[in-house]
């Protein structure tokens, strides 16, 4: 896939149904009438990965006050998962989407720069999506920090 299709706001978000690290079923309608937070990231337990999760990990509880379900997805199997959760203390689903169905739905896989390279992988990715449309579409996020400026974009404060 050389050309990304990027979603926008106000687009209705790509259903999906995908598996979290313990084999358990978890859909995007599971969390209709509530706003979802669903961030793409390239491998589990990777040092950027990792930033990000704890980042998230560490704001869940201000993130889940303010309204906020969060879900991580990678193409990681189960197995990785699981480790990543339990390694990491992370308390909120990592799913799992192998076959990278949802990655391209959401515009979240193909060619990026790396290292000044132009490879094709996952594209570290935010949505916050509320009633199943997206409010807010971020490509290309910054491990560090991104939770922080999400925090910010949506108004709830640290």
């Amino acid at each position: 896939m050389s050309e990304n299709t990027r979603l926008t706001a106000g687009e209705t978000a790509p259903t999906f149904t995908l598996k979290d690290q313990d084999g358990t079923d978890v859909s995007l309608a599971d969390f209709a009438g509530h706003k979802t937070i669903v961030y793409f990231y390239p491998a589990a337990s990777t040092p950027g990965c990792t930033t990000e999760a704890c980042d998230f990990r560490d704001n869940i509880n201000s993130l889940k006050s303010a309204g906020y379900q969060v879900l991580g997805v990678s193409k990681d199997e189960l197995p990785a998962l699981k480790k990543f959760r339990d390694e990491q203390g992370l308390n909120f689903p990592l799913l799992s989407d192998p076959d990278l169905a949802v990655h391209t739905a959401y515009g979240a896989y193909g060619e990026k720069s790396l290292y000044g390279k132009t490879v094709t992988g996952t594209i570290r990715s935010t949505f916050v999506v509320e009633d199943g449309t997206i409010v807010l579409p971020l490509y290309n996020v910054k491990a560090t920090g991104h939770v922080a400026s999400l925090r910010k974009r949506l108004g709830i404060d640290s």
